[in-house]
């Protein structure tokens, strides 16, 4: 149980861990903190897209052998982030460590359903959110203190570690041996991969190459249209085109990429969206604290983990916690209580936030958050893991995966498009308010395209130009205001999306979840 916790560790203390290392790394390679969030947006982007293909390998090979090679490419994938040269080289990293995470997502759910029965098996469960959680602070804590006060690349060191870690442990878990008869779906395993690729491509481009004109830095244009939402209309067509391939598979009688009967019911359906937008929050919120406390304030990566300590703290206990609620309340109503938390804690945000994240109604508010997502993720993944059978439980994985990974990767692409697009608009609107900033000036620094960067490096590129001292104070303040006031309307945006998520959790089962079915009594197996 300790290597599977790991396990879960060393996928959520990677992803964590980018955050927290966002200022170290755009200082080093001298890039916009956007560009690292590629790197983030990357590793998201290829479990989802290959996680599927990932849940078949596994029942063709053998989930232990094929979890101890990939936890092994993991290990390299630490390497490359220590060792690497360039932004290329951490974007590279994470595609690596996306694909290796791509089989050990489902192999996780596997090796429960062939380890543990009973109490133990929920008890298993459940410690999946908490090991999420508890990477949360670990990252946060661990790597704020390496970053701060050795760099950034030790934050890695420890990626390395636990992953050796977790491939000694393996060596104590069981198995069922590979079915080599089992066939993947290699024109499913296209359709979805592609429909991934772009729709996240799409939404994490929304903001460079523009929401319907084409931007300057759009690779093409289409008539003058941004290639971004094509992209989107793209992979939502090859998603819906997945779908109905699996179906017609599955009437003919074939073993499909992943059993459509994990989306059954609309209490399954329910839970993969609710847990898709839990994630992709969690994914902004713990996106935008970063950006705004080392890019903006130009604070240390240390001062970020004790900021956002409160949150994580908090999602760990509450995501070990919930499962002893499941006795007292159905799953419907702790998914509609903890979405209505969520709801009230970012309008919260939104009115009481500054650009300290460490003042005391800016912690209640991620208190009361980190209750909400605590709660839900460990909710809605215990809901649609104990509604399938064993012989699914590699599939459950594959959609669990994809659904996470998916949603991470989207919640920061969105993020970052939603907060730098506001902050132009803002500037845009702010310029026409502030005569003594000449439209000459303006265009000498770009303050009509700025990305988010602290005061002392807009004075950098102020001091470049011909702006006196009063026009270099009065473009810093207007800068300062115009984040600030995309951060809080960026908050009520989200507050929205929660809100709207009480519709599928009122859709989540009206009892307690079970064990893990033993069999399946109509539908292909393996």
């Amino acid at each position: 149980m300790i290597g599977l916790f790991l396990a879960q560790i060393l996928m959520s203390y990677n992803v964590s861990a980018l955050p927290v290392s966002l200022g170290g790394m755009v200082e080093t390679f001298r890039v916009p903190p956007t560009d690292v969030s590629t790197a983030i947006v990357t590793y998201g982007l290829v479990v989802a897209a290959l996680v599927m293909v990932g849940a078949k390998i596994g029942q063709r090979v053998g989930w232990v052998l094929m979890f101890r090679i990939v936890v092994g490419l993991f290990a390299g994938s630490a390497i490359m982030m220590v060792f690497g040269p360039s932004v290329g080289w951490v974007i590279a990293a994470q595609a690596v460590a996306g694909a290796s995470a791509a089989i050990i997502v489902p192999s996780l759910v596997a090796l429960i359903a062939e380890n543990y029965h009973g109490r133990q098996q929920e008890t298993a469960i459940g410690s999946l959110g908490s090991a999420r959680a508890l990477a949360g602070v670990s990252a946060f804590l661990i790597g704020g203190t390496l970053a701060t006060l050795v760099g950034w690349r030790q934050v890695f060191v420890v990626v390395l570690v636990i992953a050796i870690a977790v491939f000694v442990l393996s060596f104590r878990l069981r198995g069922a041996p590979g079915n080599p008869g089992i066939k993947i779906d290699l024109v499913a395993a296209l359709l979805i991969g592609l429909g991934i690729v772009a729709l996240t491509l799409g939404v994490n481009n929304l903001n460079s190459w523009g929401l319907l004109a084409a931007r300057p830095d759009a690779p093409f244009d289409i008539l003058g249209l941004s290639p971004a939402p094509l992209l989107i209309l793209i992979g939502l067509v090859l998603v819906q085109l997945f779908f109905l391939w699996t179906r017609r598979r599955t009437k003919a009688g074939k073993v499909p990429l992943v059993s459509l009967s994990v989306f059954g019911s609309s209490r399954e359906r329910a839970a993969v969206y609710a847990m898709f937008i839990v994630v992709a929050l969690e994914a902004a919120l713990n996106f935008t604290i970063p950006l705004y406390i080392q890019i903006v304030q130009g604070r240390t990566p240390f001062d970020t983990s004790l900021a956002m300590l409160p949150f994580n703290l908090t999602v760990f206990f509450t995501a070990m916690l919930v499962v002893r609620f499941y006795r007292r309340f159905s799953p419907r109503t702790i998914g509609m209580f903890s979405f209505g938390l969520t709801t009230v804690a970012l309008v919260w945000l939104a009115f009481v936030v500054t650009n300290n994240w460490e003042t005391l109604p800016t912690i209640l508010g991620l208190f009361v958050f980190g209750v909400g997502q605590g709660a839900l993720v460990t909710l809605v993944f215990n809901v649609l893991v104990t509604a399938s059978p064993k012989e699914l439980a590699g599939d459950v994985g594959s959609v669990r995966g994809t659904t996470q990974n998916l949603a991470s990767a989207v919640g920061t692409a969105v993020a970052g498009a939603l907060l730098v697009g506001m902050l132009s608009v803002n500037v845009i609107s702010s310029l026409a308010e502030h005569p003594e900033i000449p439209p000459e000036l303006a265009s000498q620094v770009d303050l009509d395209r700025v990305n988010f960067i602290s005061n002392e490096r807009l004075h950098e590129a102020l001091e470049q130009t011909d702006a006196t001292p009063a026009q270099v104070d009065a473009a810093v303040a207007l800068n300062e205001e115009a984040r600030l006031s995309a951060l809080k309307l960026g908050l009520l945006i989200l507050a929205g999306v929660s809100a709207l998520a009480i519709v599928p959790a009122s859709r989540l089962p009206n009892f307690r979840p079970g064990e893990i079915p033993e069999s399946v009594a109509t539908g292909a197996t393996d």
